[in-house]
C-alpha cells in the first residue's frame, strides 16, 4: 500500500534540513525522532489517500489494482495503521522540542487535507508541494527550535515547486479518468500539452530557488555540482515524457525524482561536514 521509493521524495530533504540547520550533524536523538516523525507522517497521509480514494481507485484502470480497491488489505486494518501512524507522528513530535508539537496539527492537516484537494481546485499539485516542503522546515525546527533563517524556507519552496511539477507530469497519465469522474487537476483543466508546459514552468521555479539556496547557503564546489546535476535532472525528465507519449512516465516519476533528493542531500550535506573538516 505504502511504496519504498516515496520515502525518497520526501526523506532525504528532512535530513537535510537538519544538517543544514545543526551545521553537521545532529545528535542521535534528534536524528531518530525526525525519522520516527517522517515515517509516521508519510505512512498516514499516504494510507489516508488510499482510504479516501478508494473509490475512485477501484474505477480508474491504473489503480484498481491497489490493495484496498483489489481486496489485498482491509479497510478497517488501513484505519488502525492509519491511526497508529498518526499517534507516532505526534510521539515523535513531541519527543523532538515544543514548537515541533504545537506546530504537528499544521503539518498534519496539510499532508490529509491534500486528499480532498482534487475534489475541490485544479491546483491541488501545489498543495501535494506543500505537503512534502513542510519536511526540511520541520526538521530545521526539530534540530534548532525555530525559524532564524531563510535557509530552510528556500528549502521548503524548492521542494513545493519540484514535487508540482512532477506530480503535474503523472497526472497526465489521470487524464481522460480525472475529465469523466470531475475530478480537478491541471491537465484535466488545461490539457496534456500545456501541462506539460506548467510543469516545466514549476521547475524552472524550483531550479532558480535552487540557485538561491545555493548563494545563501554558500557551500562551494560540492554543493554547486548538486545544482548542475539536479538541473540536468530536471531538464531530462522532461525529454522522457510527451504529449504524445505517456510510456515512460514512470522512469520520469519515481527513478529521476528519486535521485533529486538524494543527490541534494549528499551534495549540499556533504559540503557542510567538508566545510566543519577544513
Amino acid at each position: 500500500m505504502i511504496k519504498f521509493e516515496h520515502t525518497l521524495f520526501a526523506l532525504p530533504f528532512a535530513f537535510l534540513g537538519a544538517v543544514l540547520a545543526a551545521n553537521g550533524l545532529p545528535n542521535g536523538w534528534q536524528i531518530l525522532w525526525i525519522t520516527v516523525a517522517m515515517f509516521g507522517a508519510r505512512s498516514a497521509a499516504m494510507t489516508f489517500n488510499r482510504i479516501i480514494d478508494r473509490k475512485f481507485d477501484a474505477e480508474n484502470p491504473r489503480t484498481a489494482n491497489r490493495e484496498l480497491p483489489s481486496g489485498k488489505l482491509s479497510i478497517s486494518f488501513a484505519w488502525a495503521f492509519f491511526f497508529a501512524s498518526v499517534m507516532l507522528f505526534l510521539l515523535a513530535s513531541y519527543s523532538l522540542n515544543w514548537l515541533t508539537f504545537v506546530l504537528s496539527p499544521v503539518a498534519l492537516s496539510s499532508i490529509l487535507g491534500y486528499s480532498y484537494a482534487k475534489r475541490f481546485t485544479s491546483f491541488a499539485h501545489l498543495i501535494l508541494g506543500w505537503s512534502l516542503a513542510i519536511s526540511p522546515t520541520a526538521a530545521w525546527i526539530a534540530v534548532r527550535g525555530a525559524i532564524d533563517s531563510p535557509v530552510p524556507l528556500l528549502l521548503s519552496l524548492l521542494v513545493m515547486m519540484w514535487t508540482a511539477g512532477f506530480d503535474v507530469l503523472y497526472a497526465c497519465q489521470d487524464f481522460e479518468f480525472d475529465k469523466k469522474a470531475g475530478l480537478r487537476s491541471i491537465p484535466a483543466r488545461f490539457g496534456i500539452k500545456n501541462s506539460l508546459r506548467i510543469a516545466r514552468i514549476f521547475h524552472a521555479q524550483g531550479f532558480f530557488v535552487l540557485i538561491l539556496l545555493y548563494i545563501f547557503t554558500d557551500l562551494g564546489s560540492l554543493a554547486l555540482v548538486g545544482v548542475f546535476t539536479v538541473g540536468a535532472l530536471m531538464i531530462y525528465q522532461h525529454t522522457l515524457v510527451k504529449a504524445d507519449d505517456l510510456s515512460r512516465m514512470n522512469a520520469a516519476f519515481f527513478t529521476t525524482n528519486a535521485f533529486v533528493s538524494v543527490i541534494l542531500f549528499l551534495t549540499f550535506g556533504g559540503a557542510v561536514f567538508l566545510g566543519k573538516m577544513f
